[in-house]
């Protein structure tokens, strides 16, 4: 599963990771190495009106026999292994560039149509609260006809019960349904989790402006910059998924039916206001660093005017002093018995004139 670091890794060249000092290059065109896991995990629903089959395995090849049996399958398989991912795929047709689509890990988001096949790739995103970071695992699904299957990275974590606990519900909407708004209904869920992840940044946005606000130091501005990562991070990910959903709102495609493309306008709707929020929480990390450097000018201005009062105050004394330490041989009152009680008389009754005058034009209050 990727998180910020990594995911920063893919995307920037040159970018250092915080444990290794080693400067990472980047190519669109490289494969990006990939751990294949040991196990992966198989979890085939075969559906229709009347019942549901849900089954279990730890490999593939069992899995060719729910091809064309009349029912609608969802195959859903955690982890990326190789040999597994192109053998269901030769079984069900897909094309040698979709199985290196689903291959490739940390891809942008993005749709194709090939052999009868629609094909997206996306990611689901994860909040992290112990880290406070965003994760990301990568999700391609191919649609076909009366099949979907669905690539996960990895199998610790999936947003698809609430899809799994409907499948068992006869007579729901996904029972009646045919594959398309199965296909459907596994990107809306992934599209409306990306809601909760802006959700909780919104509450770290909100916490850290409380803070500026009450003390505004250092560790501020390190968390400004945090949350500013992780807000480039969410526009990279769910922009593009605009384009996704509209490859399947502007297809002809037979897989799809003139029903389900309303369901998929639902999920278009769903994308803008999402990166509506997006582009308004990156406004307001922008204000956040104003406030922060505002904070920081106010709080050096108070700091310039406390000294400069201080000054003021010294000035008097300062120019007395100064005055009767010149080597003049003549001086006023510079032998009177009385003169040095009149000079402290003097730098004392001056600074608290000044203090009043001051005071009453209004320049201690903040």
């Amino acid at each position: 599963m990727a998180t910020t670091q990594n995911y920063f890794q893919r995307l920037i060249p040159g970018f250092q990771t915080k444990n290794l000092n080693v400067k990472i290059p980047f190519n669109p065109t490289d494969d990006i190495e990939h751990k294949e896991p040991a196990e992966i995990k198989v979890e085939v629903y075969d559906y229709n009106v009347n019942k549901v089959s849900h089954l279990e395995f730890n490999g593939v090849h069992d899995c060719k026999k729910f091809r064309n049996n009349g029912h609608v399958t969802w195959i859903n398989i955690d982890g990326l292994r190789k040999d597994d991912v192109e053998l269901i795929c030769k079984e069900y047709d897909i094309h040698p560039l979709l199985i290196e689509d689903i291959l490739s890990v940390g891809q942008r988001p993005k749709m194709d149509e090939m052999e009868n096949v629609l094909f997206c790739l996306l990611n689901m995103l994860y909040y992290n609260e112990k880290d406070s970071c965003i994760e990301m695992e990568q999700v391609s699904i191919a649609l076909g006809k009366g099949y979907v299957l669905s690539f996960q990275e990895e199998a610790n974590r999936d947003l698809f019960n609430p899809i799994r606990d409907k499948l068992k519900v006869a007579g729901s909407k996904l029972r009646i349904a045919g594959a398309d708004y199965l296909c459907y209904s596994l990107i809306d869920v992934i599209v409306d989790n990306y809601y909760s992840v802006l959700e909780k940044l919104g509450e770290h946005i909100e916490t850290l402006e409380e803070e500026i606000i009450r003390r505004g130091n250092a560790r501020s501005l390190a968390m400004i910059n945090d949350l500013r990562k992780e807000m480039i991070i969410l526009k990279r990910n769910i922009n593009p998924v605009r384009e996704v959903i509209n490859g399947f709102m502007r297809s002809d495609n037979g897989l799809l039916n003139d029903k389900t493309l309303r369901y998929f306008k639902d999920v278009y709707d769903h994308v803008v206001q999402a990166n509506d929020l997006v582009e308004n929480y990156r406004d307001m990390m922008m204000s956040l660093q104003d406030l922060y450097l505002n904070k920081v000018n106010l709080r050096m201005n108070e700091v310039m005017k406390v000294m400069a009062i201080v000054t003021c105050l010294l000035a008097p004394a300062t120019v007395i002093g100064g005055i009767f330490g010149m080597n003049f041989e003549s001086i006023p009152y510079l032998h009177n018995k009385y003169g040095f009680y009149a000079a402290v008389a003097l730098m004392l009754l001056i600074p608290v004139w000044m203090i009043y005058a001051f005071k009453k034009r209004g320049w201690f209050k903040s």
